[in-house]
């Protein structure tokens, strides 16, 4: 296979998108006033969905974010309520898909917590999860959602081993252990069956997670990978990462094939990460790096050259993350086709940033609003376990056809049960852990921690990896 070497100059080409521009919010529609924390984990520290807006802030005596209602826009008092039951820093939160007010954090305590939000947001401080899953040995950098399967939580550790959850039953279900080092991006393809990653070993792998076997694995010895994404059902990936030369670049591969990429392009010099974000429904590939201001936008094609650019979104703010609405959540009427949460850290500000198709008409577009997944699962925990896969549940997003999911969180049963996994009980004779590895103040593995709240280890379970 060759290895197509793209010039940075932009591709002009006739599209329906070539013309997207980027409109940021007025000041009285921003969120400011807010304290962003100033932990330089590479996370966007910010989650998004139809109803709240998430930040991680900084914090004496432990890890807080705080969870704003998306209609309370303007200055945030500094007293506003906090969920802040964690001990250590947070290094990442995400909302559940399809249960919009239960949402999930993970942090250097090494912990894994599961939060129920009240309806209309935060009262006082929140500090009790209705779950607490403790199943690394160290701190947990990423967590990320199964995207067809409800209650079914993936979280990455810097013990370098990704564990499957089943909330239903707040307990660990299998382990991934085949990385070397700290996994630095987890992403899934469309119906959920394929697990693309990057590591800090140079190597980016495609896992089939429920065995946890490696299907494909590129070694990138002359670049680092750092972020990787699928590009819908297009059987590809889309990495970003540096250069040989200490340049930025993306790179464009097929997931059945890693030897070698499909192509790779040289974007700048500059020297902060590159986030990508993939719009399935518009084909657009968005590229925003951490403390630039702007926001690259292209377009994914089948044919060579396979990636188009098509314009930049300009700005003087540097970021530090950015939070996705989802598409069920965008203005149709303004034909909105994509909208960021910008984290301002230096100004504390949060500006919503909306990606425009300029059109004429102001009658529902169908061509740039093709059915979009939508808020209701396709399977369940047990059913996604024994082996089934089921493309996301399609929705319209014309006035009129959007449903909104009724799923309720249910804590699961109270009573303590053995986790068994490969035939070890991995809650028998679990070793304390020592400072370094899970901070001063976390609670012991195996301890009742209240009603409805537990916390399961595997700190013991070397032997129990792939199943």
């Amino acid at each position: 296979m060759t290895v197509t070497k793209m010039s940075w100059r932009p591709q002009y080409r006739s599209s329906k998108f070539r013309n997207v521009y980027g409109k940021v919010a007025s000041r009285e529609h921003c969120f400011d006033g807010i304290p962003i924390t100033k932990n330089v984990h590479d996370n966007h520290f910010c989650a998004v969905n139809t109803r709240f807006l998430a930040i991680v802030t900084e914090s004496a005596g432990g890890g807080s974010f705080l969870v704003i209602p998306l209609e309370r826009t303007g200055r945030i008092e500094p007293n506003y309520p906090k969920v802040c039951g964690h001990q250590g820093n947070v290094l990442d939160i995400k909302w559940n898909p399809f249960i919009e007010n239960v949402i999930a954090s993970c942090s250097e305590d090494a912990s894994v917590r599961i939060w129920e939000i009240p309806e209309g947001g935060l009262k006082k401080n929140m500090t009790e999860a209705v779950l607490e899953l403790y199943g690394h040995s160290r701190r947990v950098g990423l967590v990320e959602w199964h995207p067809t399967t409800n209650n079914i939580l993936f979280s990455a550790g810097y013990d370098y081993k990704v564990l499957i959850w089943n909330l239903d039953i707040g307990e660990p279900v299998k382990m991934i252990d085949c990385h070397t080092d700290v996994i630095l991006c987890m992403s899934f393809n469309t119906d959920g069956s394929l697990l693309a990653t990057t590591c800090k070993d140079k190597k980016l792998r495609v896992v089939e997670p429920r065995s946890g076997r490696v299907l494909q694995e590129a070694s990138c010895k002359n670049h680092r990978v750092n972020r990787v994404v699928f590009l819908g059902s297009t059987k590809r990936l889309l990495t970003t990462g540096v250069s040989r030369w200490n340049t930025r670049q993306i790179a464009l591969w097929d997931q059945e094939d890693l030897s070698m990429p499909l192509i790779e392009e040289e974007i700048d010099g500059l020297s902060g990460l590159l986030f990508p974000f993939y719009d399935a429904d518009t084909h657009m590939l968005y590229l925003a790096g951490k403390g630039d201001g702007n926001i690259r936008y292209y377009e994914i094609g089948s044919e060579k050259p396979y990636v188009s650019y098509l314009m930049e979104f300009r700005s003087p703010a540097p970021q530090k993350g950015l939070g996705v609405m989802p598409k069920h959540g965008l203005d149709v009427s303004a034909c909105e086709v994509f909208r960021f949460y910008k984290l301002v850290t230096l100004k504390g500000l949060i500006e919503p940033i909306s990606m425009i198709v300029p059109r004429r008409s102001e009658t529902y577009q169908e061509d740039i609003y093709p059915m979009t997944p939508g808020t209701e699962p396709a399977l369940t925990p047990d059913e996604w376990l024994s082996g089934m896969n089921r493309d996301p549940i399609l929705m319209s997003l014309k006035e009129g056809s959007k449903k909104t999911s009724k799923l309720v969180f249910k804590t699961p049963a109270r009573e303590k049960k053995s986790v068994v996994v490969n035939g070890i009980d991995l809650l028998e004779n679990v070793p304390p852990r020592t400072e370094n590895e899970v901070g001063q103040h976390s609670p012991r593995p195996g301890v009742e921690l209240g009603v409805g709240r537990r916390e399961w280890s595997l700190a013991t379970a070397q032997e129990a990896t792939a199943l």
